[in-house]
This record gives structure tokens, sequence and C-alpha cells, in this order.
């Protein structure tokens, strides 16, 4: 008499370092993964040379804030729309023309620093360009990654992927803040456009990837039923709503400057410091990220994730509080002149704001990326990394109004406080979103 076969048995990992099977099994996933986070390295660095070069060019926090919300409606709309473009047309060929847009706009800006060009416009111009590129381009990676590798492994691909993210905006700032102190942003623009060919590769070796299901003409009946698939998606509406909660009250990137200059002291070097211990903690969590795997009730870890990031933001405010400031500090002052038991608090706050903030994104990106149908993936993509990137920028305004104030621990302490509330109450009155199951993803 026969056996009948059996279900194969899955041995649970017993390891806390993170999960390389997902380069294992597919080359092609390495392969963008590797091109993407060289090029972010380059990315980060003009993220922090950009806002630096503002704050010297006018000595204000709000001018360094309007960086991002400048490009925020631009960028929104790219969000959408080149979700929909990503839904219509081969992920691959989109990809690669946003890339190419953003790529041009980082020479635009080296262009403007070598002859030393300051009129301030163009920085904004151009800085909006490169959000709105990098929506798309980004929009259409994430929209990719699920036909690259099994469903199983979404949650090891993103921890990944926060190990990559982590690594950029860790080595990025750090970079950025040596080159700005030494030899000036004029460099800083250039090894960024060098760094960013790396992007290229990673596209480039893809094969086509055209939606499954058919793609969608790329209209304005198409961008509605992206709309009305995630109005019937509470899941996926409250993964999003949580976000812009967090990013909106708690990113304190554009008082960081100031913080180097007038509270902390040390300048530049500071500023790069706080920028990567942000990433130093996304990057650890990663690191240590084995087990996510086999975490089931993703809500309840979004929620968890989420609370703890605003604890720490507040924690962050907490530790400028006392300082004050000193109106004789500069951006070019030594890295002699910080304050480095003040230093060291802040910036283990934010390593575990950042550790935190990956957590909760390793959940919210499986979530969208297996509860999501491929024909509506890229649009509901678009709407993700409008709210991951928006929310900052929107953030960015509300951290510079409060920073006018002068009381540049308010923003964090205060936001770190509403992030707390406000996510425990979406997840209070959301019962579908606390029970969300990984063994049955549902939108």
């Amino acid at each position: 008499m026969s056996t009948p076969p059996t279900e194969p048995v899955v041995v649970p990992r017993r390891s806390h370092f993170v999960d390389l099977t997902p380069f294992r099994e597919s080359p092609a996933f390495f392969r963008l993964w590797l091109g993407t986070n060289i090029a972010n390295i380059g990315g980060q660095m003009t993220v922090v040379a950009v806002g630096l070069h503002v704050f010297q060019l006018t000595s204000s926090t709000s001018a360094v804030a309007l960086v991002g919300v400048v490009g925020l409606l631009p960028m929104i709309l790219a969000g959408i729309y080149g979700g929909l473009l990503a839904d219509s047309f081969d992920r691959r060929i989109v990809a690669l023309i946003a890339e190419t847009a953003a790529w041009l706009s980082v020479i635009g800006l080296a262009t403007l620093a070598w002859l030393h060009v300051d009129t301030l416009w163009m920085y904004y111009a151009l800085t909006t360009i490169n959000a709105v590129a990098t929506t798309i381009v980004g929009t259409t990676r994430s929209a990719i990654v699920p036909r690259l590798i099994d469903a199983r492994l979404l949650p090891a691909a993103s921890a990944l992927n926060g190990i990559g993210f982590g690594a950029a905006i860790a080595l990025g700032p750090a970079l950025a803040g040596a080159l700005v102190s030494t030899v000036g942003v004029q460099w800083t623009y250039t090894v960024d456009a060098v760094l960013f060919l790396a992007a290229f590769v990673g596209l480039i070796t893809l094969p086509a990837i055209l939606p499954e299901g058919g793609t969608q003409r790329p209209g304005f009946s198409a961008v509605l039923q992206g709309f009305t698939f995630l109005r019937r998606a509470p899941n996926i509406r409250s993964s999003f709503l949580i976000d812009i909660v967090a990013m909106t009250f708690g990113m304190p990137r554009v008082i960081f400057p100031a913080v180097g200059a007038l509270v902390i002291g040390g300048g530049a070097i500071t500023v790069a410091v706080l920028t990567a211990s942000f990433a130093v903690g996304a990057f650890l969590s990663s690191v240590f990220s084995g087990r996510l795997g086999q975490v089931r009730w993703h809500g309840r870890a979004i929620r968890n994730a989420v609370v703890a990031y605003g604890g720490f933001m507040a924690l962050f405010g907490l530790v400028l509080l006392p300082l004050g400031s000193s109106a004789s500090g500069s951006i070019t002052d030594s890295f002699a002149s910080a304050n480095l038991p003040a230093l060291i608090f802040a910036s283990l706050a934010l390593a575990g704001a950042g550790g935190a903030d990956n957590i909760s994104a390793v959940f919210r990106t499986s979530m969208l990326q297996s509860a999501v149908p491929d024909a509506m993936r890229g649009r509901m993509q678009g709407v993700f990394i409008v709210v991951v990137t928006g929310g900052p920028r929107v953030g960015d305004a509300w951290v510079g109004l409060i920073a006018a104030t002068t009381l540049l621990w308010l923003p964090s302490l205060l936001g770190g406080l509403v992030i707390m509330s406000l996510v425990l109450l979406i997840v209070a009155v959301n019962r579908s979103f606390r029970e969300y199951d990984a063994l049955n993803p549902l939108p």
C-alpha cells in the first residue's frame, strides 16, 4: 500500500541574521538591488549637499524646508501617474527613462555649483525634477520586485532593501559631510552623478516586465480604478495613513543644519552624523531581521514599530531641550566645537527611530506587494511612494514652521507624542488591520 504524499515541512529560521535567500534564488533581484543601492549612496549625498548648500546661501531653515515643499505637488502627481505608467507599459523601460531624467538633474546641480550660480530657484527646480523622476523610478522598481522573487520571500527582500537603504543614508551623508567641509558641494554633486550610473546596470539587465493580466490604457479612468481599489482596501489604506502620520510629525531632517550650527555644534560633520545615525539604526534592524519572515500579524507589528518610532523621536527632542542655541554658531564650524555627550544621545535616539521605521517598512511593503494584484500594483506602489516620500516633505513644512519659533527641540518632542497617540487610535478603530494575517493577505 503506497503512502500518500505529504506537504513539505517548512523549518522556521532560527538565525536572527538577514535572510539572503532572495539573492540566491533571483540573480536579477540581486543585480537590481546592488545597482539601486550604489546609486542611492550618491543620492543621499546630494540630499545632504543641497540642504547644506541652501543653508550656506540663505542661513535659513525655512529655505532648506522649501527644498522639499516646492517639489511636493509635482512628486504627488508623479507618483500617481508613474504608477499608472508602470501598469501600462514595460516596467523596465519606464524605469530606465525616469532614471535618465533623474541622472540629468544631478548633472545640472553639479554644473550650477561648478559655475558658482547662486540663484536659489534653479536649485529648487532641479531638485524638483529629481524628486519627480526618482518617484517614478521607485514606483516602477517596487512593482518589479514581486515579479523577480517568490511571494514567501517578500519580507526578506524588504529587509535586504532596508540594508541597502541604511547603508546609503549612512554612507551618503557621511561622505557628503566630509566632501562639503573639505572640497565643496561641487565635488559632492559630481560624485553622485558618477555613482548614479550603477542604477542603469541593474535595470538594463532585466527582461521585459509587462503587467500580468494585461496593460492599462494610461488615462484618467485607470487612475480612478486605482483609487476605487484603494477605497475598498482598508488594510492598505490604513498602512498608508499610519506612514503619513509618522513621516509628517517625525522627520526632523530640516533642522539638522541649524542643530549642527546652533545647538550641538560641529557644523557639517554633526549634520552628517545625525543623518547617518538614522540610517545606522535601519541598517542594524535589517541585519538582524532574519526572523521577521515568521511574523504573521503584520498590522500589529506595524503598530508597535511606529509607536516605538514616535517614542524615539520624542527622546531626540528631549535631548535638544536643555541645550538652547548660540547665535555665534556656523555650519562651517569645526567638529571640535561639538557637544559630544549631546551628539551621542541624539544619535542613539535617531538610530532607534531608524530601526523602528525600517521594521515598519518591512511589513508595510510586504503587505502591499502580497495583497495587491499585479495589474493594480503599479498604481498602488505609486500611492505608496507618494506617501513615503511626500510625507517627509509635508513634515519639512511642519518642522520648518515650528522651528521658526527658534525652539528646535519642539518639532521632535511634540511630533513624537502626536505619532504615538494617532497611530494607537488608527489601529484601535480598524479591526481588519489589527487582524491582518500574512498567511491570508487581504488588501
